[in-house]
């Protein structure tokens, strides 16, 4: 089966009240993306989100691409993988599943993409991208302040479980 690139899909502002309700009550129920955030905060973080819907097999970014926003998974699983030294080889580094946040390293320091990132399920997400996530830090200082929190309460727990990997090669 041939990988489909989601690049050509158009995301769809999540400004619709439907699409806030419907996503935003999902996330909060059930994920783990925006428990850090009140529903107040959730609903004015919503203005800045945009909805995306990927298929089986979908790949979302592939490795060394442009970052141009992140991704807070709503419903299904992403494959994370990284390039190995062997040329069109890949491992996998990751599953993450409803709750989980990716994409979110490229987004604060503008690097290219560090993995590729596929749709193991259908799977929904709300989108950040780059120029909402400015707006947002500008307009909502604090609600900006407790989204990078998040994002790097995340980036952390994901370090430490790769220390405790690499522990077991030794």
């Amino acid at each position: 089966m041939e990988k489909r690139r989601s690049d050509l899909m158009t995301d769809i502002p999540c400004s619709s009240d439907s699409c806030v309700a419907f996503l935003c009550e999902k996330a909060k129920k059930e994920g783990a993306s925006f428990t850090f955030l009140g529903a107040h905060e959730l609903l004015k973080l919503s203005s800045y989100l945009n909805c995306r819907h990927l298929e089986v097999g979908e790949i979302i970014w592939e490795e060394g691409d442009p970052c141009g926003f992140m991704g807070f998974i709503v419903s299904g699983r992403l494959k994370i993988k990284k390039e190995t030294e062997f040329v069109g080889k890949q491992a996998v580094v990751g599953i993450y599943g409803r709750g989980a946040i990716a994409g979110e390293l490229c987004l604060l320091d503008g690097s290219p993409r560090a993995v590729s990132a596929e749709a193991m399920d259908p799977v929904d997400l709300l989108t950040l991208d780059r120029m909402n996530f400015e707006i947002l830090i500008g307009q909502e200082p604090d609600l900006g302040a407790r989204l990078l929190k998040g994002m790097l309460l995340t980036v952390s727990t994901r370090l430490k479980q790769s220390f405790s990997r690499l522990t077991t090669f030794f």
